[in-house]
Order: structure tokens, then C-alpha cells, then sequence
């Protein structure tokens, strides 16, 4: 069983997909964190699946919350992939406003400088392992089209936050 882990884990590790912040609010409590497991899980109707890090500040209030935000990251923002994927909360940091940021639909975080988002409602919660999955519904769109996005090979090389 070593050899297919370390194998599988290999396979995964040499995959480049794009990277994406998600926001949470619950009242007052809001957060967002860099994730890169998430994808299309249904064209019609349109669902997302968003899995996070069971241990971060933004999955507690995820699960707490009935709308996610969901950024994909620009190509040319370190910044912003460092800082969501670097720092965390748990140390009093707000991530939300050093990056700027304006309330959406249901009192969800838009992040300024991600152009290409959404925000679901989430229609079902399920434990994946070390990540808590979010299974979402878009209900409010925003593309710029000509955007490239940051990708995994690049988010390898920030030292995150939390244990994964």
C-alpha cells in the first residue's frame, strides 16, 4: 500500500492546475484561504467542489457559512497566493483586509483583485479525509476574459500557513 501512496502521490504532485481563494463570512467572521483542490463536478445543473483544509481558520467558518466565494487567482498575483496560502488568521492576521476586498451576494468577501469569480450556495458538506469537501451552486458570476491563473507548480513553493 506504501508503493501505490507514493506512486499516486507523484502522479498528483505532477499535475498543474489552477489555484483559487475562497472566502467565507458567517455575521462578523469572515476569512478566505488558497486551495488547489477543487473543480467542475456538473455542467447542468452547474456545481463546483471546493474542498478545505480541515485545519484553517476559513473551513470553520465555512462550515458555518451558506455561501462560499470562489477567486481564481491571477497569474501575476503572488502576492495574493502568498498571503492566502501563507499566513493565517489563527495568528490574528486579516488577510481579507490586506488584500481589499467589498462585500457580494449574501455578505460573502469579494477579493478587488480577482476579476474572475463566483460565489455558490453550498448545497451539501461532507468530510474527504484531511479536508471538509463543499459541493457549491453558483449564484453570482464575474469573468475578464484574457486572465491567466496562478497554477499548483507555482503554490508549491509557498510555506503554508497550516499543515495541509
Amino acid at each position: 500500500m506504501d508503493e501505490v501512496r507514493t506512486t499516486f502521490h507523484a502522479l498528483v504532485g505532477d499535475l498543474d492546475y489552477p489555484m483559487f481563494i475562497i472566502t467565507a463570512a458567517d455575521g462578523e467572521d469572515r476569512d478566505g484561504c488558497l486551495v488547489g483542490f477543487a473543480t467542475q463536478a456538473s455542467i447542468d445543473p452547474p456545481r463546483f467542489l471546493v474542498c478545505l483544509s480541515d485545519k484553517n481558520r476559513t473551513t470553520r467558518i465555512a462550515v458555518r457559512a451558506d455561501h462560499l466565494g470562489v477567486h481564481a487567482v491571477p497569474a501575476d498575483r503572488d502576492d495574493l497566493a502568498q498571503l492566502f496560502g501563507g499566513v493565517t488568521a489563527d495568528d490574528g492576521v486579516d488577510k481579507l483586509g490586506q488584500a481589499g476586498w467589498s462585500e457580494g451576494p449574501h455578505g460573502v468577501p469579494l477579493l478587488d483583485d480577482c476579476p474572475n469569480r463566483f460565489v455558490g450556495r453550498v448545497q451539501w458538506r461532507e468530510d474527504a479525509g484531511d479536508h471538509i469537501a463543499h459541493l457549491l451552486t453558483p449564484i453570482d458570476a464575474e469573468t475578464a476574459p484574457d486572465h491567466d491563473e496562478f497554477t499548483f507548480h507555482r503554490a508549491k513553493r509557498i510555506d503554508p500557513g497550516h499543515e495541509a
